[in-house]
């Protein structure tokens, strides 16, 4: 039996070989997340800010995404606004690239965990655990519960008043909790991503690291 056990626990360490696949699926998952993060709160720096439309590149953040940041009625009522903004933005956006191309990847997602902790307490740690409403379940709230109510009217007025079946043809409506669920699932995989690196073979760090660096 002994022998077995220790059969298959060798097959299965043999899947080490092919171990740099788990980092580079983190990193390949997190990279549209942040990009488009990062792009949403800069006033144009997206893939296409130097087509001849878009009148070139603008890395400042959105005045918008400023005002929100630092006001205290509607928004987050952060402290130095323009610089939160600044911060998040960039740590977003070149986060995105630096995952991509796998380098510095261990110092990027320290900045990276900074700003999920921030948005998971600040934006939506007051909504629960949840990002999409429910009715029911452990993670369920009277905030939830009510959003399911207000659901089933909206269904009820869509049935009756509209081509419900053309409306839910490619999915079921929901009503978005914005819990801390999302944030907190990119914060995990940013800590693996810290302790574990780029991972192999595909990322700058791994080829910079066989070629200059020596360890003590």
């Amino acid at each position: 039996m002994i022998g077995l056990l220790n059969f298959f626990q060798n097959l299965l360490d043999k899947t080490r070989a092919i171990d740099f696949l788990a980092p580079l699926a983190l990193r390949l998952y997190l990279v549209p997340i942040f990009w488009m993060g990062g792009t949403h709160k800069l006033n144009n720096a997206g893939l296409d800010c130097m087509s001849n439309d878009a009148g070139g590149c603008n890395f400042a953040p959105k005045q918008d995404i400023i005002d929100w940041f630092g006001n205290p009625d509607w928004g987050l009522g952060l402290p130095f606004p323009e610089l939160m903004a600044y911060l998040a933005s960039y740590t977003e956006y070149f986060g995105a690239i630096l995952l991509l191309i796998g380098l510095a990847v261990r110092w990027i997602s320290i900045p990276l965990i900074v700003t999920m902790v921030v948005a998971a307490v600040t934006v939506h740690l007051p909504n629960g655990w949840s990002a999409i409403a429910e009715g029911s379940g452990i993670f369920a709230t009277p905030r939830t519960e009510g959003a399911i109510e207000r659901l089933d009217t909206a269904k009820e007025i869509l049935q009756q008043h509209g081509n419900y079946s053309w409306l839910t043809e490619n999915g079921s409506f929901v009503v978005l909790n914005n819990g801390i669920e999302f944030a907190a699932t990119y914060l995990i995989m940013l800590l693996a991503l810290l302790f574990m690196g780029a991972g192999k073979y595909f990322s700058l760090d791994d080829w910079i690291a066989r070629k200059w660096r020596t360890k003590e």
